[in-house]
């Protein structure tokens, strides 16, 4: 909940929407689900603005233009982040975590895309190796709706295993990124370990008056196949490419969810430095 001095416009449109009394049975429960809607939808503001970008010059976006494309998407992007804190969308703290997604990625793009994993195919200025500087900003999105979501919902975690696992398991995700290029991939390893760390671990979340729960590895599941989704919409409007999209867009394969899945637990650990271990009890 933020805070009175640094209440946003969303907090003060919340507020009455949360205040508004719908007839009791079925009206309120419709009223709490169009709410829950409304509070995700806030939550993937970034995201969502990022993705009108990539769709928007895919079919607006002049092919002559003295400006790349992905340059342009850079400069979009930055002045979506600028916007964000400036507007008071997203707090300073957690705007540090998303710059930190924003690193990570950038070095797992550049060495992915070295390795073959997919490809930019557009010429530009602004990038590092074949990684233009906008990628960075996608991992940045997962990041924002993490963090903002987690604040607008007030997550707490009961049965959450002590913290130093999770870090533990984040490095070892992000290790074997890049490391099962050359040794064994210990993806089902991290799955199992996951499993087992997690299996107790509920999300709690109050959407209006009362307090709902799910099980956390089922929230990870439902927001790395949102994420998969977004990414069919990524490649659709060929900001990357994976092999086998050269000649014409094809759906991405449904084994990405699990990459996605163990990069949505570096995430959350992530964002949990700036929640911290308050919201776990």
């Amino acid at each position: 909940m933020e805070s009175r001095a640094g209440a946003t416009r969303f907090a003060r449109v919340r507020a009455r929407l949360e205040a508004f009394e719908p007839r009791p049975g079925w009206h309120a429960w419709a009223y709490e689900f169009l709410l829950f809607g409304f509070k995700q939808g806030w939550a993937c503001l970034f995201g969502a603005l990022l993705l009108t970008l990539l769709l928007g010059t895919h079919y607006l976006y002049p092919a002559d233009a003295p400006l790349a494309r992905y340059d342009f998407l850079v400069i979009g992007a930055l002045l979506i982040q600028v916007g964000m804190l400036a507007f008071r969308l997203e707090s300073l703290e957690e705007a540090k975590v998303i710059l930190a997604f924003h690193l990570v990625g950038t070095v797992m793009e550049v060495f992915k895309t070295a390795h073959g994993s997919w490809l930019y195919p557009e010429a530009n200025l602004l990038r590092i190796g074949g990684v233009p500087l906008f990628s960075g900003f996608m991992y940045a999105a997962v990041g924002s709706y993490i963090a903002r979501v987690w604040r607008i919902f007030g997550f707490r975690f009961p049965g959450y295993p002590p913290r130093w696992t999770s870090w533990l398991l984040a490095v070892a995700i992000y290790v074997n990124f890049f490391a099962h290029h050359w040794l064994p991939d210990i993806r089902l390893a991290l799955f199992a370990a996951t499993t087992l760390l997690f299996w107790r671990t509920r999300v709690c979340f109050t959407v209006w008056r009362q307090e709902r729960w799910m099980p956390l590895l089922l929230g990870w599941l439902l927001v790395a196949l949102f994420i998969w989704l977004a990414e069919n919409v990524g490649t659709f409007s060929r900001a990357w490419m994976y092999p086998g999209q050269e000649d014409g867009w094809e759906l991405v394969s449904p084994a990405k969810l699990g990459a996605w899945y163990l990069l949505m637990i570096i995430s959350f650990v992530l964002v949990e430095v700036v929640h911290g271990r308050k919201k776990h009890s």
